[in-house]
């Protein structure tokens, strides 16, 4: 079965960006898609909490996806200073990212925890991007695959299909450092992810589900990347927050 899968952008703002400047950001890439001529590829921005609700306002009509960059496994309750997967989708999202390497290792957030937020974002209505990837002790000590399977196979929930879920693979090593692995490397990751979706969910189904490069994606190594037979689209950080270097990258799918 010959399967063509439109190429996903995301843009994690992460901890960045005031009022002005993250309007002015999301403004200048709504132009860009309204003046494309039919973009081959798919944009998602996700900023901050505090930016979603203005940032959605700014790309009302537009084709740009909005994400939140984190969700509490729980609909509603009694935690403090978290969102759960239903206010994000009440505030204009259609995506959620999980299971960011930062939220790993900053908030000690396990596989079974990311499980449980992703299933809370399908029940929301969101797409889950669900990251995984190995830190550069497990990559220099040959773990890299070992690692990466088992995150995927406990942090993918039940009823997972690429109707609802996205994998980011992010090589923890890379993100922010300017490092990346070799095209070779990226390329045999993605092919045993896909390969051990299929185990799980079926050839068909795996063969539908995008499957994101993230670890410091930037315009000059983009296209080699995305050139990629399992490379579907990039979880996009630093190079998100400039709307020059976010579209090039975006263009590189072309």
């Amino acid at each position: 079965m010959t399967v063509t899968r439109r190429p996903l952008i995301a843009g994690n703002w992460k901890m960045n960006g005031l009022l002005t400047d993250g309007l002015a950001l999301a403004s200048e890439l709504a132009r860009r898609v309204e003046d494309a001529a039919a973009p081959a590829f798919d944009l998602l921005v996700c900023p901050p909490f505090t930016l979603i609700s203005r940032v959605g306002v700014a790309l009302a009509g537009n084709a740009i996806a909005l994400g939140g960059q984190d969700c509490h496994a729980a609909e509603a309750g009694a935690h403090t200073g978290d969102i759960s997967a239903a206010m994000l989708a009440d505030s204009g999202c259609t995506h959620v990212i999980v299971g960011h390497s930062e939220r790993r290792a900053d908030h000690a957030e396990s596989d079974a925890q990311v499980r449980t937020k992703a299933a809370a974002a399908r029940a929301a209505g969101l797409v889950a991007v669900i990251c995984i990837g190995e830190t550069e002790s497990q990559r220099d000590d040959g773990e890299t695959n070992a690692v990466v399977a088992r995150q995927l196979a406990a942090s993918l929930p039940d009823g997972a299909t690429s109707a609802n879920t996205v994998i980011a693979y992010e090589p923890v090593w890379a993100i922010g450092t300017g490092r990346t692995p070799s095209i070779a490397e990226v390329e045999d990751v993605h092919g045993r992810i896909r390969g051990d979706l299929g185990k799980r969910l079926g050839g068909d189904e795996a063969a539908r589900m995008r499957l994101l490069y993230g670890g410091s994606v930037k315009p000059d190594n983009a296209r080699e990347l995305m050139s990629l037979t399992d490379v579907d689209g990039a979880l996009v950080g630093g190079a998100s927050l400039k709307a020059d270097d976010f579209w090039s990258i975006a263009q590189s799918c072309i």
